[in-house]
C-alpha cells in the first residue's frame, strides 16, 4: 500500500469514527444533499449549511495522516452580499449545469507529530460552522 492509499483509509477512519460520531452528539444530522465532488456523505444543522470531508486534498503528503480539509457548503445558487464572499468566508464551486454553490474549506490539523488535538479540532469545526452559518442566515428568505 502506498502512501496515498494508507493516508485515505487513516483520514477515513478518524473522520468516521471519532469527527462524524462527535458532531451527531452535537446536534448534527446527516445531510440529505449530496456534494459535487466529494462522494462520501456530509452532515448538517440546518438546510442552509452543510459539512463534507474531502480526504483527497493532501493525501500524498509526508504529514497527509495529520489533517483533512472540511469543506462547508452552501448548496444554493444564488447571489451572496460581497461581504460574505472571498477566502475567509465563501467562494464559488461551479457545478456541470453551469451553476454555481458556494463553499468555504479549511484545514483541519488532529495531529502535531505525536500529540493529537482531536477535543481542539472538533471545536473548531463546531465554532467555524456556527460562524458561518450566522452569516448565511439573512439569506434564508431569498432560498426557494
Amino acid at each position: 500500500m502506498n502512501l496515498t492509499e494508507a493516508n485515505k483509509i487513516f483520514r477515513k477512519s478518524i473522520i468516521k469514527g471519532y469527527f462524524e460520531q462527535s458532531l451527531l452528539n452535537l446536534d448534527f444530522s446527516k445531510s440529505n444533499i449530496k456534494h459535487p465532488t466529494i462522494s462520501d456523505d456530509g452532515l448538517m444543522q440546518s438546510s442552509l449549511l452543510h459539512i463534507f470531508f474531502d480526504i483527497e486534498t493532501g493525501a500524498d503528503y509526508p504529514d497527509g495522516d495529520e489533517w483533512f480539509i472540511a469543506e462547508f457548503l452552501f448548496p444554493y445558487n444564488i447571489k451572496i452580499p460581497d461581504s460574505v464572499k472571498g477566502p475567509d468566508y465563501f467562494t464559488t464551486l461551479s457545478l456541470s449545469d453551469g451553476k454555481n454553490y458556494w463553499h468555504h474549506r479549511e484545514l483541519i490539523r488532529f495531529k502535531y507529530g505525536k500529540s493529537k488535538k482531536l477535543l481542539e479540532s472538533l471545536d473548531f469545526l463546531d465554532s467555524k460552522y456556527k460562524e458561518l452559518h450566522s452569516l448565511l442566515e439573512p439569506l434564508e428568505k431569498d432560498i426557494k
